[in-house]
């Protein structure tokens, strides 16, 4: 028997959200056929939204002095603080966002190179993790610049 195909391409209004799309189709004909009922088809798809998230991030320090190995103290240097934003600019709805973020928090002979002081969330439920418990922090390697001149 001869048959036909096609592709329908459907657009979705931002202000109306589908679960789902139905579609019928039906296939008719001048000639008389003995079995009508299967030229019908009804199809029922799930409609998957595509997200348009975007993630930025701003700090209020930018450079940090490092000291000769072995001088540092251990004293808290300056604080950083820094911002991080997801943003949803689609027009669809998002659920259950997650973002992960890794710290490099260890340096030189395992020492300890930013610590977490505190954390403000909006509109987020923010979990910290420390090391031990974490996935496992790679140290930071040593850079000897001794031997440079520039």
């Amino acid at each position: 028997p001869p048959q036909v195909s096609f592709t329908l391409e459907l657009e979705f209004s931002c202000s109306v959200l589908l679960d789902r799309a139905e579609v019928t189709l039906q296939a008719t004909s001048d000639s008389t056929e003995a079995t009508p009922q299967d030229n019908v088809v009804k199809l029922s798809v799930p409609i998957r939204y595509e997200p348009n998230l975007f993630l930025s991030s701003n700090t209020n320090l930018h450079r940090y002095e490092v000291h000769p190995l072995g001088t540092f103290t251990r004293s808290s240097g300056p604080e950083f603080t820094t911002t991080v934003k997801v943003q949803n600019l689609g027009c669809y709805p998002i659920q259950n966002v997650t973002l992960h973020m890794a710290l490099p928090a260890l340096g030189h002979r395992q020492a300890t190179i930013l610590s977490v002081t505190r954390v403000l969330a909006e509109n987020a439920t923010c979990v910290l993790q420390p090391p031990d418990e974490g996935p496992q922090v790679v140290p930071v390697p040593p850079e000897d610049l001794l031997h440079t001149d520039r």
